[in-house]
């Protein structure tokens, strides 16, 4: 597979990096396209991707919605507010041997985890 570094690919990573936040495909493709009108939706789908696979930039997988990007790699939890839906940053210790503590019954290989706490922010709590 071609890895070669594009330019897409460029400006893919850096509109994630410059919203400092988890962002849907769709708004990173509206951040490019304004600049950029010749990029496709396609291309930025698969230069997130990408970039997620290389550890560039993370996935976070939502339950019930579409995947977001993070800009920060490390692993970390994550809240997810229950009126607005916006997700945030959880400042809490990541606990690596947790799948440890499993009782395992189904012969499953457990290989990681993400934690999606459930909350109410600050904007939607006033």
């Amino acid at each position: 597979m071609n890895t070669r570094y594009t330019i897409q690919r460029s400006l893919v990573l850096e509109a994630v990096k410059a919203l400092r936040r988890h962002v849907s495909a769709d708004e990173v493709y509206e951040i490019i396209v304004a600049k950029h009108p010749d990029i496709s939706r396609g291309t930025v789908y698969r230069n997130l991707n990408l970039l997620s696979d290389n550890g560039e930039i993370r996935k976070v997988e939502i339950p019930g919605g579409a995947a977001l990007y993070d800009h920060l790699c490390h692993d970390h939890y994550h809240a997810k507010c229950i009126h607005c839906g916006r997700v945030f940053d959880v400042a809490m210790e990541y606990i690596t041997d947790l799948e440890k503590n499993i009782n395992d019954t189904q012969g499953f290989v457990f290989t990681g985890h993400d934690i999606i706490f459930k909350c109410v922010c600050r904007e939607c709590n006033t």
